[in-house]
């Protein structure tokens, strides 16, 4: 009897998925659960330093921001 994915915590479920490679269904909820692609940030390569440099800093504020919201 497989558990309950649904109900499973998203790092119990990602660690259920890394034991179990070969089934689909933890591999389908986990999936359903990202952010949509509307939500994400997209970081394009850095062409100068100074945009690399502003990348990360704004990188290491969403972390930030994220860790905080926990």
């Amino acid at each position: 009897m497989q558990p309950n994915f649904e109900k499973m915590t998203t790092p119990a479920l990602r660690a259920y998925v890394l034991a179990h490679r070969d089934e689909i269904e933890p591999l389908r909820v986990i999936y359903h659960r990202r952010s949509s692609d509307s939500e994400a940030v997209w970081f394009h390569p850095p062409k100068t330093k100074e945009e690399e440099i502003s990348q990360l800093e704004m990188l290491k504020e969403m972390i930030d921001k994220s860790e905080k919201s926990k």
